[in-house]
């Protein structure tokens, strides 16, 4: 057997990154921040608006690459795959549910929430299948035949949940999910996450700054100015600058 390499991650992470980097347009967003996630593990990233944890999520979900650090998901390295290969990866293993539902308005309910599987070759019938059942779950299988213009923002956000989780990622990444959503709402969406985690031993990445949405995690980390909170130094301040907040779109 071959001995794995002294940089590959811990064997019990699922999700392992080492002293990522990133700047936007000059301005630093991540400064040198490491963190290890378990299978089956719900972890809370909290900060203030504009400490990096929506490029945090980008870059452990290959969306982004980081411009130094590592990041490594079962161990295999993502910080070195091609664009193609990042792009696999995303649509085959892993979720991505953020602020904005960003539903195909062309497309009906059912096959937004069924893209990933559409998209990886899925026979149509099973995909439909898949999709429904998530539906009902979230109480909206009623408008499966709709367009995503006949429903309500809340009603939308339940799709993008139903479409992070119908092909049973091993990772989702949950940047802000419930901002723009009621108590109740919240509620249901946070339940579901949570529920569908622990019965399928899916990993969430959860970043909000919602002292509520951050008690339904195992653990927390805390992010500021780009660091890892309390690991600032303070002879190497980060730039008043916020990161940028442009929205991810999905990537299938």
């Amino acid at each position: 057997m071959v001995a794995p390499p002294d940089n590959a991650p811990p064997d019990n992470d699922v999700l392992w990154a080492r002293s990522l980097q990133y700047s936007h347009d000059g301005s630093p967003a991540l400064v040198g921040v490491s963190v290890g996630v378990r299978q089956g593990e719900i972890l809370a990233l909290t900060g203030p608006r504009g400490s990096g944890k929506t490029t945090l999520l980008r870059c452990l979900s290959g969306q982004l690459r980081p411009e130094q650090g590592e990041v490594w998901f079962n161990s295999v390295p993502v910080h070195t795959m091609g664009a193609l290969a990042r792009e696999r990866l995303r649509r085959d293993r892993f979720g991505w549910i953020g602020p904005e539902p960003q539903l195909l308005p062309e497309l009906k309910v059912w096959e937004n929430a069924a893209l990933p599987l559409l998209l990886a070759g899925a026979p149509h019938r099973a995909a439909k299948s898949a999709a429904c059942e998530w539906l009902d779950r979230l109480d909206i299988g009623g408008f499966a035949r709709k367009r995503p213009g006949a429903l309500t923002r809340a009603e939308s956000q339940r799709v993008a949940l139903a479409r992070a989780l119908v092909n049973e990622p091993a990772v989702i990444f949950a940047d802000d999910p419930t901002a723009p959503l009621h108590r109740a709402e919240r509620a249901l969406l946070l339940r579901t996450l949570t529920t569908a985690a622990r019965s399928h031993e899916i990993t969430v990445l959860l970043a909000t700054h919602d002292e509520a949405t951050a008690a339904v995690a195992d653990r927390r980390l805390a992010l500021l100015d780009g660091r890892l909170a309390g690991t600032a130094a303070a002879s190497s301040p980060v730039p008043d600058t916020p990161e940028g907040q442009a929205a991810c779109s999905l990537s299938a």
